[in-house]
């Protein structure tokens, strides 16, 4: 039996170099698609890495061309800042969804009929921080999200149609590395929580807390944190599990990926003092345009379909996002 070869768009980036380490250690031939505004081509280094956009019809003709054989994409390509969204909504709308429909009819003509797209729990409606699952009330609160909602559309659409059968997967928020250091975040200066904690104690400065005042247990916005080891294994899930899981009765899906846990931004910082074992100034601030109170992942249909759940801690995030931060000043 040939072994499964799968294309990752955006596969030089933080979650996509990782679910291809996943890959590679469970014998499946990853090929990476990244135009490297972001991602690192060391990342590619070893692997079938091809630089250009999803939408670029040249390099999709040759990729294809060179692996008539790809299993299955799994489209982690896109941007993701939220503030940004907020300033730039047209390109985030160009770069998530005009850009991803050209990709999407490509493949189609390539007869690729399997796809994995990287969602976000951005997508549900955030103002309660309780726990959501896959039917959660979908209210997406800026641009990026709304891209996110977008694509699931189009790929339910899609796959009503019978162009192709699609698996979402939800994640809530990755953090840490490839727990053996090969992969990680490719960012020196990344925008989520962990990320500004971490900076601020290299500079030596205080980390803010953008809003005090949410409706959670101590009123600092909360997240469902997941290992993104867990998050590269819940690909491989996906993709060996593919045709169990969207079948041609049922070729739309949506599974969450997170830890089932809610913590607070409070209780982030408290892990990251306890892990580096220094405390960390705090001050605290408004809100910032697009954000929410937040919410956590309810999991068990990751479990009934996917056999997967986290496994990995949320010191274990932290200790391999600081771990990975000191290697990643020796790749760039």
């Amino acid at each position: 039996m040939t072994a499964m070869k799968i294309l990752i768009t955006g596969g030089a980036g933080y979650i996509g170099s990782t679910i291809a380490t996943a890959c590679l250690d469970v014998g499946i031939e990853p090929i990476l698609l990244d135009d490297l505004s972001t991602g690192l081509r060391a990342f590619g280094n070893g692997r079938s890495l091809y630089v250009g956009d999803i939408a670029d019809q040249q390099i999709l003709d040759r990729l294809f061309a060179d692996h008539p054989d790809i299993d299955a994409v799994i489209h982690c390509a896109a941007r993701i800042v939220v503030p940004e969204s907020v300033a730039d909504p047209l390109g985030y709308y160009d770069a998530n969804v005009a850009k991803t429909i050209t990709f999407l009819r490509r493949m189609r003509e390539a007869g690729v009929g399997r796809v994995v797209f990287s969602s976000s729990a951005a997508v549900y409606q955030g103002e309660s921080g309780d726990g959501v699952d896959e039917s959660g009330a979908l209210a997406p609160s800026s641009p990026y999200a709304t891209t996110k909602a977008m694509v699931e559309q189009i790929l339910a659409d899609a796959a009503a149609a019978g162009d192709f059968r699609a698996i979402a997967l939800r994640y809530f928020n990755p953090i840490g590395a490839d727990p053996q250091m090969r992969t990680g975040l490719q960012n020196p200066m990344p925008s989520h929580v962990l990320g500004k904690i971490m900076q601020a104690r290299a500079a030596g400065t205080a980390f803010t807390i953008t809003g005090s005042d949410w409706p959670t247990r101590d009123g600092s916005g909360i997240r469902d944190y997941v290992h993104v080891w867990d998050l590269a294994l819940a690909h491989v899930a996906a993709v060996t599990r593919f045709d169990e899981v969207a079948t041609t009765d049922a070729p739309y899906q949506v599974i969450n990926l997170g830890t089932g846990d809610g913590v607070t931004v409070r209780e982030l910082v408290g892990a990251f003092e306890h892990v580096t074992g220094e405390p960390l100034d705090v001050v605290e601030t408004e809100r910032r345009p697009g954000d929410q109170a937040g919410a956590y992942a309810i999991v068990k249909r990751a479990a009934d379909v996917l056999g997967w759940r986290a496994e990995r801690s949320l010191d274990d995030g932290v200790r391999d996002a600081l771990a990975w931060a000191e290697k990643l000043r020796t790749l760039r």
